[in-house]
């Protein structure tokens, strides 16, 4: 698997190169915006880690670009920690993200992660499960230990949203956007609301859930068992 890094800091690439290439992955670097557009089409890297701040362009620019013809799995590594970032990148396209200073070990289970998302997506499952739940998106069911689960129009296109992206953080907006449509991109209340039926409907304990996720301020995500 190929891994492209694009970050300007030659600290960050000299000690990104040897640790992944321990890691088992062919490795290729960008110090810039266009050295990244260029090798993302020619290279074929199988997951991209990008650096917001680059020289040329922010590499929010960068996602927006590559998100027009290219599903390659974006792991934002930065050292930008507000939540607006987090969000833009996000909302974007980016499949992840991790701040600077990290740890090279949780990197590369995130990298391990967008691998297993791709090959999922690429196989286009119809079924998924996690802690007893089973959702097919083919027959629009939902069944819990086997018992059939009624949710609602609404409360289903929900669940399949964050089905597609299991394992991945949604945005608050996206999923307003996608279930609700463009005039309801700011209403967290609609979003909050149901989320809420669905843990009282999904969860074993709604108090504690553990099947949907909150990632505080950003958005959502769906416990991911693969």
């Amino acid at each position: 698997m190929r891994i492209l890094v694009v970050d300007d800091e030659p600290q960050i690439q000299r000690f990104l190169k040897p640790a992944l290439t321990a890691a088992g992955y062919e490795v290729a670097d960008a110090a810039n915006g266009a050295d990244a557009m260029r090798l993302i089409a020619t290279a074929a890297p199988d997951v991209v880690i990008l650096d917001l701040g680059l020289p040329d362009m922010d590499g929010k620019e960068i996602i927006a670009k590559v998100r027009e013809w290219s599903k390659v799995p974006i792991i934002v590594l930065s050292a930008r920690d507000r939540e607006t970032e987090k969000i833009a990148a996000l909302d974007l396209g980016a499949d992840d993200y991790v701040e600077k200073p990290f740890g090279i070990g949780e990197l590369i289970a995130r990298i391990r992660n967008a691998l297993r998302h791709k090959a999922q997506d690429a196989g286009a499952s119809t079924r998924f499960e996690t802690d007893g739940l089973v959702i097919d998106t083919l027959k629009r069911l939902v069944t819990r230990d086997g018992e059939p689960i009624r949710v609602t129009p609404k409360e289903y296109d929900l669940l399949a949203m964050l089905v597609r992206h299991a394992g991945r953080v949604v945005t608050h907006r996206h999923l307003l956007t996608s279930v609700w449509g463009t005039a309801h991109g700011d209403d967290l209340h609609y979003l909050r609301v149901f989320i809420g039926q669905l843990r009282a409907k999904i969860e074993r304990d709604p108090a504690n859930p553990r099947i949907i996720q909150t990632e505080p301020g950003i958005g959502y995500r769906i416990r991911d068992e693969a």
